[in-house]
């Protein structure tokens, strides 16, 4: 009787599927929704200066941010499926996820990206006024742990051996 509730109890994670799922379509339409006003509001302004190319393509870059987050939210709904619930869906090869090792390294690879989408929506934004070198230097720093604790993943989830 317990290991059936037990083994049925995996089923609750369809409820985090499901949220997650959704919470991706909805970023993703809105956003989608958010350029599209972008992209008429400028072509209304018909203001082709410098300045107005600056702000829609900081626009565009902070576009791109949220598109990487959605993605994130898709890919924890696909892995915490795949996980759970049904591990045969049929996904491209760099998708699959085997275990929480392979779905936490995807995350980090977005979450790397949406790093480095941030320092270009900054550098782009930059006025001189703030410290862009701080800033740089310490998303750098936290790009190169992230890589190095991409790394230490192994490959399938395995612990690195000793002598990596």
């Amino acid at each position: 009787m317990l290991r059936r509730v037990l083994t049925s109890s995996r089923f609750f994670t369809l409820i985090a599927v499901a949220g997650t799922f959704i919470g991706s379509s909805a970023l993703i339409v809105y956003e989608a929704i958010v350029i599209g006003a972008s992209v008429g509001g400028a072509w209304r302004a018909a203001d082709f200066s410098a300045k107005a190319a600056k702000l829609f393509a900081v626009g565009l870059i902070e576009a791109v941010d949220v598109f990487l987050i959605a993605i994130a939210l898709y890919i924890i709904s696909l892995g915490l499926y795949a996980l759970f619930v049904d591990d045969k869906l049929p996904l491209p090869k760099w998708l699959r996820i085997e275990n929480l090792d392979d779905l936490k390294g995807h995350l980090v690879s977005v979450v790397i990206a949406v790093l480095a989408v941030l320092f270009l929506r900054e550098a782009v934004a930059w006025d001189g006024s703030s410290d862009l070198l701080s800033f740089g230097a310490a998303l750098a720093l936290m790009i190169v742990a992230l890589t190095f604790y991409l790394g230490r993943l192994g490959t399938h989830g395995q612990e690195p051996s000793e002598d990596a």
